[in-house]
């Protein structure tokens, strides 16, 4: 087996907010554009960086068992979110992670923070910002669990939907690699993941709007929580749904008919 490695635009781009150029569509349009051009056999990518549709031609082949799907605060001082005093700086360029900080401490400060985990460390061990926010998944994956100030559970920082995730995406249709990746497929993973989908799709979300959700198994149901956010935190919109685990992708789609009904439309209408 071949690994060919593609640097995005999303890569490249690192002194802009996501938001400001196009969102998670920077993270894997290269990388379709060689699957779809058959430069590639199957592509790997984080799923919380997969638009809500993907292009004709490409679905989701594989969806592993999934790592922890939270964020994590990492201070310079080992300070829980509770602790920042006030003003204190805290690094993200998410809009979601920024308007659920904002909420819960409005007296922080916001400041943009892009490039991988290493570079974002480095940023706040050179003392310019006392705080990031990253997804556990990525620090836990790359062995620095140890850095970890505070775990933000979801009913703190609700996270985005398939973070911690991973999407193994291929070209439909093709039955050799579909057959190659299936074995990587989790079933608890996928409905979890693809329910959270539906609510994100079914929201029209992207990079450019805070949206969250983060679903559950409990007793054999699927609870899926998310939520609709002002960029400043001023005003959330969040709600929770269960049902029979099959019917995840419903639930999604149910979830987000409920908040455009608590005001979530008005919401996305200021902000698109």
């Amino acid at each position: 087996m071949d690994i060919t490695i593609i640097k995005t635009k999303g890569d490249k781009i690192l002194d802009v907010p996501l938001a400001k150029v196009g969102g998670k569509g920077l993270f894997v349009k290269e990388i379709e554009d060689a699957l779809l051009a058959k430069k590639i056999d199957l592509a790997v990518h984080s799923m919380k960086d997969m638009p809500a549709e993907l292009p004709d031609g490409l679905c989701i082949g594989a969806i592993p068992e999934r790592e922890a799907p939270h964020d994590v605060l990492i201070s310079r001082q080992e300070k829980s979110l509770a602790d920042l005093e006030k003003g204190a700086t805290v690094g993200t360029s998410s809009l979601r992670r920024a308007a659920q900080l904002l909420n819960k401490k409005p007296e922080l400060t916001i400041v943009p923070l892009r490039g991988n985990l290493d570079t974002r460390l480095r940023k706040l061990d050179a003392g310019e910002m006392d705080a990031i926010v990253l997804a556990a998944a990525g620090v836990k994956r790359l062995g620095l669990a140890h850095r970890i100030s505070e775990d933000l559970g979801a009913e703190v920082m609700l996270p985005a939907a398939g973070q911690g995730a991973l999407c193994i995406e291929i070209r439909e249709n093709d039955a050799h690699i579909t057959s190659v990746v299936g074995a990587l497929d989790h079933g608890e993973t996928r409905r979890t993941v693809l329910g959270e989908r539906a609510f994100l799709h079914r929201m029209g979300g992207s990079c450019q709007v805070p949206i969250a959700a983060h679903g559950k198994m409990i007793d054999g149901q699927y609870r899926l929580a998310g939520l609709v956010a002002e960029i400043d935190g001023s005003h959330i919109i969040r709600d929770a749904l269960t049902g029979p685990a099959d019917d995840a992708e419903r639930i999604g789609i149910e979830l987000a008919d409920r908040l455009t009904g608590l005001g979530a439309d008005r919401i996305l209408e200021g902000l698109l």
